[in-house]
């Protein structure tokens, strides 16, 4: 080793030890010296300020991704060879198998959500999306009858549109059509609306009071989701049912309160996920996206009744006690529990999203207050976000789920990037976001997202609020 090598490992050296003493020397953070409170948090989650562009971003990609796996074509079923000539269809004949169903539940909760996201956004690809699909299904559903009745049977997929079995096969598509029909008269949907209203007024299983019911998984059963699966499309199709509105309108309201009757819980202001005639005690479950399928049936109905409706003071007094229960537990990342009241389950993505769309919407709509509530909807966007992958897909969601009488059942549901359910009301609470920071004026005042009734202009981390 020659000298200057040795000269100059000694630089490095006492710079090396000049560099630490600097650093033992440096003063420690403490009260006198730094105001504290301005210490960034270690979030879990994104917090703070947000952008409806950054909103946009996040629904385009999952826009992008189910675009590409919900594909609008007939195919054999053996060979896999497209189908064009609908007229000659045989009983090989089915709808070309995506990711997921055009004609489930919770892709009937899609469709709403993507007509709401082309009203918010301005971009006409979420409106495309919606018209593509149905104009597909409207077009093939004869054919496929014609199917059924040549050969007495017919694609499964297919099976569910024509001769539909439950609320799940008929409510949410059917809420869909009826929206996007009274937006767009040319759409030829009425043919499949009316079939589906059919059964949910005239053949859908209900109690002797006429509430809608199950026989499982014991006989007459309420499920809390069947707010949803029957109540919305009865009250969206009042707004074209000529002189018979009155008549749509009270049975979704008479629907409600009587769901309400046996299943809400007052003390928890949560709604129990199940009950059954006949029980002498009914064990309360919260379930988290049931009561999420609750509070958007009322929102869904709040949006039809004219506002001197006799009885909306009553849905709207249910409604906010509903949100006061929820707001109350969500968790500190911003997400909401599998079930509600137990923070040792895990934290779900589709109850969230839909919780998001309602406090957002309900906000935009003037039903409760943004300084209350906004900050919550926007720490449960963040949450959300966090779940959409680079792919567009969204993870976190709970798979479909029955309803039981133990803990246990809830506590282990698996989750699932192919659980439909987590892809609408994802759509949902991003399109309504937009919508609420477009209207709203939400700040960061001391390092807390605040909403205010006015613009505050100031760049100040913190500032006072002169009315």
């Amino acid at each position: 080793m020659n000298l200057r090598t040795l000269g100059m490992m000694g630089a490095i050296l006492f710079l090396a030890g000049t560099g630490a003493s600097a650093q033992k020397k440096k003063a420690a953070v403490n009260d006198s010296n730094t105001p504290l409170h301005l210490l960034q948090p270690e979030y879990k989650v994104p917090y703070g300020a947000l952008t409806t562009g950054e909103v946009k971003a996040d629904m385009d990609r999952i826009l992008r991704y189910l675009e590409q796996n919900t594909p609008t074509r007939v195919v054999d079923k053996n060979t896999g060879k497209v189908i064009t000539d609908y007229a000659n269809m045989t009983a090989d004949a089915q709808l070309e198998r995506g990711a997921f169903r055009l004609a489930s539940y919770e892709w009937g909760v899609t469709y709403s959500a993507m007509l709401t996201a082309a009203q918010a956004t301005g971009d006409p690809a979420y409106y495309k999306y919606v018209t593509d699909r149905f104009t597909f299904l409207a077009e093939v559903a004869p054919h496929f009858r014609r199917v059924l009745e040549k050969y007495g049977t017919v694609d499964p997929q297919m099976k569910q549109i024509l001769t539909p079995h439950a609320l799940d096969d008929a409510g949410a598509v059917c809420a869909a059509m009826v929206k996007a029909q009274t937006a767009d008269n040319s759409l030829n949907l009425n043919p499949l609306i009316e079939n589906y209203m059919d059964f949910i007024m005239n053949k859908e299983y209900r109690l002797a009071d006429g509430t809608f019911a199950r026989t499982r998984p014991q006989h007459n059963t309420l499920w809390l989701d069947d707010m949803f699966m029957g109540i919305p499309p009865i009250a969206c199709y009042s707004r074209m049912a000529g002189d018979k509105q009155q008549m749509y309108m009270a049975e979704a309201v008479r629907q409600i309160l009587q769901f309400a009757d046996r299943m809400w819980v007052p003390e928890k202001g949560l709604f129990r996920h199940g009950w059954v005639e006949g029980m002498e005690d009914h064990p309360a479950f919260h379930w988290g996206r049931a009561n999420g399928w609750a509070l958007l049936t009322m929102c869904e109905v709040l949006d039809v009744l004219p506002e001197d409706y006799p009885q909306r003071d009553k849905i709207m007094n249910l409604f906010r006690a509903h949100v006061r229960g929820l707001a109350a537990l969500q968790s500190g990342e911003g997400f909401w529990h599998q079930l509600l009241d137990r923070n040792d389950s895990y934290l779900e993505t589709s109850a969230t999203a839909i919780y998001v769309y309602c406090f957002a919407h309900a906000i935009n709509k003037g039903w409760i207050d943004a300084m209350a509530y906004g900050p919550v909807a926007q720490l449960g966007w963040h949450a959300v976000t966090t779940q959409i992958n680079a792919e567009g897909q969204v993870d976190g969601t709970c798979v479909g789920t029955g309803m039981a009488f133990d803990p246990a059942f809830y506590y282990y549901r698996p989750v699932n990037v192919y659980a439909a359910h987590g892809y609408g009301p994802v759509i949902w609470a991003g399109a309504e976001m937009i919508n609420l920071l477009n209207k709203q004026h939400p700040k960061m005042n001391d390092s807390a997202v605040q909403y205010y009734r006015t613009e505050q202009k100031t760049s100040e981390p913190i500032f006072h609020v002169v009315n």
